[in-house]
């Protein structure tokens, strides 16, 4: 996915495309007044007490075992194996698990491609998606020696943080009933080619048809969020600019819990670059949805990508900060 230090537009290596824009603060942020529909306000409602905390140890527990899977790329071995563990794991604290497969051509192969839901019914059938990519990149296409860019990376953060979050997320929505139907997403084929016609097709596959996916859950979605890179050490995640664009409300509310839980250097509130990522194709489909990602990581699509590089406690900041939104049951504006 991204890198820190090597922003930059990519449209013909895979990555996202980081545009760098010289985003000024007041436009970033232009029409960010908090509007959570009718009602009282997210402020007024106050910050939501929870009986159960999110578990950081056993997040990242999650985070490893999917690491020792070995590349999760579509395909390989370690993809097929993952996507086993990751049914019975979901299935340990959801209502139902299902999944959507679909089938690709590349390379001269059929590659098979599968989303993954998990359902977590709350105290009203409003759906709130919360949704992350697990396969990794079949190459390391940021690494300076051929042979070694040639190989697939291993993805603790780029694929295994996201999915490590939502998963330790689903212990609390079972423990505790959210206010809505939680839907958990997790994505296949996010980071799968060289050009973006072959990338985002978890994404964009469930886009194309999500009302038929989500009919016999529900058809009211209120927002997603999408967790991308989010278990890195020193993690910071500022305002993305499509996020910003295509739900405000949504993006004063996730930092306004982090300013409440302390959190304000894990979410910086200031404008981020504007990246293609799985958000996009469900914003495009009329769900609005945001994208938590800290771009800034030195190990992108590098073989160096390793469970060594992330923490424990930056899965937690992020699962506190989500777990806070959902709980405080932002509405979204009608």
């Amino acid at each position: 996915m991204r890198g820190g230090r090597r922003l930059r537009e990519a449209p013909g290596t895979g990555g996202r495309l980081v545009l760098l824009l010289a985003v000024l603060l007041g436009s970033a942020l232009a029409g960010c007044g908090s509007n959570t529909g009718p009602g009282k306000s997210a402020e007024e409602k106050g910050t939501p007490e929870f009986r159960y905390a999110f578990d950081a140890e056993r997040a990242f527990a999650y985070l490893e075992k999917q690491v020792s899977f070995g590349p999760r790329d579509p395909g390989s071995d370690g993809h097929r194996r993952c996507l086993e563990w990751m049914k019975r794991e979901a299935a340990k604290t959801a209502d139902r698990v299902f999944t959507q497969s679909f089938t690709r051509r590349y390379g001269g192969k059929d590659i098979t491609f599968t989303n993954v839901f998990a359902v977590y019914p709350g105290a009203s059938e409003r759906i709130v998606i919360l949704c992350a990519h697990w396969d990794t990149r079949p190459f390391a296409d940021e690494e300076t020696d051929p042979a070694r860019a040639a190989k697939p990376i291993p993805g603790a953060n780029d694929g295994a943080s996201g999915v490590a979050a939502l998963l330790e997320l689903g212990h609390l929505f079972q423990a505790q009933k959210p206010p809505v139907t939680v839907v958990l997403i997790f994505f296949d084929g996010e980071d799968f080619g060289k050009d973006v016609k072959d990338m985002l097709l978890g994404s964009t596959e469930f886009a194309r048809q999500w009302r038929t996916v989500l009919k016999d859950v529900g058809q009211d979605v209120e927002y997603g969020i999408l967790l991308d890179m989010v278990g890195a050490k020193d993690l910071r995640i500022p305002r993305e600019v499509n996020s910003q664009q295509a739900a405000p409300w949504l993006m004063d509310a996730i930092y306004r819990h982090a300013r409440e839980a302390g959190l304000e250097k894990v979410f910086p509130d200031e404008p981020g670059p504007q990246i293609l990522d799985d958000h996009i194709p469900l914003i495009r489909a009329g769900i609005p949805t945001v994208d938590l990602i800290s771009f800034d990581y030195a190990y992108w699509h590098t073989l160096d990508d390793t469970p060594d590089k992330c923490s424990p406690e930056s899965l937690k900041a992020v699962g506190e900060v989500v777990a806070r939104t959902i709980y405080a049951d932002i509405r979204r504006p009608r």
